[in-house]
């Protein structure tokens, strides 16, 4: 087994990195629009479950609200 020395890379001086602020506000924008979308569709399944007689709706309505509190204190916590 041939044990040569890998040859050493030399690392360049680091570039100060370029933030695009516009950039990130606009993933903060589309994330709190997902997740606004995602908790409207969660209490419209509510409304429709509360008006049916399914067997588990009690405990997919329970699953639904838990989904949402999350998903509503992600949002606070990350003030978006």
């Amino acid at each position: 087994m041939d044990e040569t020395p890998m040859p050493k890379s030399r690392l360049s001086p680091l570039e100060p990195r370029r933030v695009q602020l516009d950039y990130h506000e606009s993933m903060r924008s589309q994330v709190q629009q997902q997740l606004c979308n995602e908790v409207e569709r969660l209490e419209r399944r509510i409304e429709t479950l509360r008006m049916t007689k399914a067997p588990h709706a009690a405990l997919m309505i329970s699953t639904y609200e838990r989904m949402i509190s999350r998903k509503k204190g992600f949002l606070q916590n990350w003030d978006l």
